[in-house]
């Protein structure tokens, strides 16, 4: 599979009919909502007036529900006509994906919705959400203000279709203690190689302590493995795609994944979380993991609290690239296709209004969520929680994530398959990704490339 488009060449909406795209590989819930009419309706935005009420669904990411509540209130201030009710839409993104997929049988559909990295691709395919470029026109808008590489991740036939709310990156948290006890730099590794090195000395060095594991924890699978192995894949040249030709099988890739199970099984100095990785670093029983820098605030408030020495860093290199091999991640906020104009227009000023300059530096104080304008102030930011500067530094040099991540429907899922075989069930590895080659490109040939743009 070689066939190559750009971002914006991406899918056309093919009428209707788009709304049975095949979602059987995935394990979420199917986004063909019911068959929604995706056909453009020219809509004179001049003449609207925005509705007297919307709807926000949302799981309120990085324990940000009192944010989100100061934030509506803050719009309700701006805009006394409009009243925003917040709908928690389950604890993740795919509770809430479920709850919005369930409310396409109907016309009771939120307005606004919270849509993650892999899911809000999927509900412009069905015709779920609205493209939100004449809306930003209508609300005098300007994304140009907004963190390019975040802005982009949602473009496709050049439409916008999210606007970047609750943006995340892994970044490489460590118990500085553990590394001072094994004679190492109290500081995060500039490669993996290099913590290749280090990890032996480290465990060694703590094996005595109640409790300890490994020197290095990798994230529970059930999670987001797809995700924050992107990073190790990218470091040592690889990748699970190249737009969309399937690369996973590669040499680089595969020896990427090699040195992942090595860690693991043959050198004894990793282990993979069963439930949270953050967890067993706070516990003691691991040196280092990496996690969203949305658990930022939260991690270092309690490492403060219980006196135990927390560092935080940007993710390591490779062998082959040292940057930029971060992804990003994390969410974004879309406009229901079902809603009234009144209720979209009303909306889009919501959004606009939460994800300013001035609320999405709140956001991230709050959470440890990037800030996803360019002209945000985080000086207050960085005199509570220095190691917020981290997240700014690390957004400089992020990465675009892979296409068999976050557009193959389904493909998230057999990532992690693969890498549960790999890590847990000692596969052999380059099987596993030859058969994980087979299976993302059977999700293209079947559910993408039928509605590619030539």
């Amino acid at each position: 599979m070689s066939t190559t488009f750009t971002r914006k060449q991406f899918l056309t909406v093919a009428g209707a009919g788009l709304g049975t795209l095949a979602l059987g590989a995935c394990a979420g819930p199917s986004t063909d909502g019911g068959g929604p009419d995706t056909k453009a309706v020219a809509v004179d935005w001049s003449t609207i007036k925005p509705a007297s009420s919307i709807s926000y669904m949302s799981s309120h990411p990085g324990k940000s529900r009192d944010t989100e509540l100061l934030l509506i209130e803050s719009f309700q201030k701006e805009n006394p006509g409009i009243t925003v009710n917040l709908v928690t839409g389950g604890a993740n993104y795919e509770e809430v994906a479920q709850k919005f997929q369930t409310s396409q049988a109907g016309n009771d559909v939120p307005d606004v919705l919270l849509a993650s990295d892999v899911w809000w691709f999927r509900y412009a395919l069905s015709g779920a959400i609205l493209p939100l470029n004449e809306l930003l026109k209508a609300t005098n808008t300007d994304i140009s203000g907004y963190v390019p590489g975040l802005v982009s991740d949602y473009e496709y036939d050049q439409k916008q279709w999210a606007i970047p709310y609750a943006r995340s990156t892994p970044l490489f948290y460590f118990n500085k203690d553990h590394f001072k006890a094994a004679g190492v730099p109290e500081g995060a590794p500039a490669t993996w190689e290099e913590f290749a090195e280090w990890a032996p000395k480290i465990k060694a060095a703590n094996a005595s302590a109640s409790g300890y594991q490994n020197a290095y924890q990798y994230p529970a699978i059930a999670g987001y493995a797809g995700w924050t192995l992107q990073n190790l894949l990218w470091g040592r040249g690889g990748a699970w795609s190249k737009e969309w030709e399937i690369t996973a099988d590669s040499e680089e890739s595969v020896a990427a994944m090699q040195w992942v199970q090595d860690s693991i099984i043959k050198d004894s100095w990793a282990g993979v979380s069963s439930k949270n990785a953050l967890t067993d670093l706070q516990a003691g029983a691991v040196s280092a993991t990496i996690s969203s820098s949305a658990d930022l605030a939260t991690v270092m408030k309690a490492s403060k609290e219980s006196a135990m020495r927390i560092g935080v860093g940007v993710l390591p290199g490779g062998d082959v690239s040292k940057s930029p091999v971060s992804p990003t991640g994390g969410s974004g906020l879309v406009i229901a296709n079902k809603s009234t104009p009144e209720r979209q227009l009303a909306a889009a000023m919501f959004i606009a209004h939460v994800t300013n300059a001035g609320n999405t530096a709140k956001l991230s104080a709050a959470t440890g969520y990037a800030p996803v304008t360019q002209t945000a102030d985080v000086s207050a930011i960085l005199a509570q929680t220095p190691e917020f500067q981290v997240v700014v530094d690390q957004l400089k040099q992020t990465r675009n994530q892979d296409y068999a991540r976050t557009f193959l429907p389904g493909g998230d899922q057999e990532l992690a398959k693969a890498a549960t075989k790999i890590m847990n069930e000692k596969a052999d590895v380059k099987t596993t990704m030859s058969e994980l080659k087979a299976s993302l490109e059977s999700i293209y040939n079947k559910d993408v490339k039928p509605k590619l743009k030539s």
